[in-house]
């Protein structure tokens, strides 16, 4: 069982797109990090 799954998700504002067909999960007790550059969408990812 996942504590969380994420599957094909996508995030836009206006015209501009910042998260294109990202999916992950977490297993229970398994500690993730997320890393990129600035402006990588990793907030909009996890929000």
């Amino acid at each position: 069982m996942n504590t969380v799954e994420v599957s094909h998700i996508r995030k836009s504002f206006g015209t501009a797109r910042a998260v294109e067909d990202v999916s992950f999960s977490a297993e229970p007790g398994q500690i993730l990090g997320l890393l990129g550059p600035n402006g990588a969408g990793k907030t909009t990812s996890i929000r």
